[in-house]
């Protein structure tokens, strides 16, 4: 059983050699700049990865973490669905791993049905039938949500990010957040919502 401040800490340091909005790392204040660029001894210039830029590798991490905790704000906003354009509407009876066909396998794995993951989402029961028809396509914040209520595998969210076209971002927040409590079977509720409000996460439709 993972403590509070386990948890958190686990998350802090996972976050730091994930992070990589590397922009928004190099506006922090204190934000020690890595050199990238290597000259060899036969002179020729090589550049390091960019990994080197994360906070992970920064003297005062802990201090700069907490800069970029303070300032952060959930901009990852967006309604729990969208409507098929009409190329989807169009391919949409030839699709071999659409979500809508994706979603009951993945599920049943989980011993879950359908209805009982609606059940846990802040989605109108309306909207999330059409979801699973698949008549409507879940937004990237619905997917994770999903993910996280229903207890999901890492690679059983990338799947259905597949069949909607997302994937995982090094550069949002809210992804890497949300990909360390999956990837560390992270799901007892208290937990989940301590870890997302440490990082002001507050767009997922987790009822």
């Amino acid at each position: 059983m993972f403590s509070m401040n386990y948890t958190i800490s686990a998350l802090d340091e996972y976050f730091m050699a994930h992070y990589s909005d590397y922009v928004r790392l190099a506006a922090l204040p204190g934000y020690q700049m890595p050199e990238t660029l290597v000259i060899d001894r036969d002179g020729a210039v090589s550049k390091k990865d960019s990994a080197v830029m994360r906070l992970a590798c920064q003297q005062d991490r802990e201090a700069l973490l907490a800069a970029l905790k303070e300032e952060q704000g959930d901009t990852d906003y967006t309604f729990s669905f969208r409507f098929l354009t009409f190329s989807e509407k169009l391919r949409r009876p030839f699709e071999k791993y659409s979500f809508a066909k994706v979603l009951p396998k993945i599920l049943s794995r989980h011993k879950l049905t359908a209805e009982e993951a609606g059940e846990r989402l802040n989605i109108e029961p309306r909207f999330w039938k059409k979801l699973v028809k698949g008549t409507l396509y879940p937004e990237k914040n619905t997917v994770l949500a999903l993910a996280v209520v229903c207890g999901l595998t890492a690679i059983d969210t990338e799947n259905l990010f597949n069949a909607c076209g997302y994937e995982f971002d090094d550069k949002s927040v809210r992804d890497i957040v949300v990909r360390f409590l999956l990837e560390q079977k992270i799901f007892a509720r208290d937990l989940v919502m301590q870890c997302l409000a440490e990082y002001k996460i507050a767009s997922l439709p987790i009822k």
